[in-house]
């Protein structure tokens, strides 16, 4: 593929909507990285895990200032 292709590709996709940018780059990255149905699967049920802590109350949630504040504080 020749980088005129790429750049003319690049530019008709910035006029896209945003939802349609994303939909485009979902369906490119499908393209590249293969699905893997039991890694998927695995982070669904993480996700659903995840979600159920907070609903009922028995996750740790840390707020975002303060996340934002430790992370400052991390070396570089």
């Amino acid at each position: 593929m020749n980088t005129t292709l790429v750049e003319e590709l690049s530019r008709r996709a910035r006029d896209l909507s945003p939802e349609e940018r994303v939909q485009l780059a979902e369906e490119i990255l499908a393209t590249v990285h293969e699905s893997d149905e039991e890694v998927d699967a695995a982070w669904d049920a993480e996700i659903k895990r995840r979600i159920a802590e907070v609903e009922n109350g028995t996750a740790t949630l840390i707020p975002a200032e303060e996340v934002f504040t430790r992370l400052r504080r991390l070396p570089k």
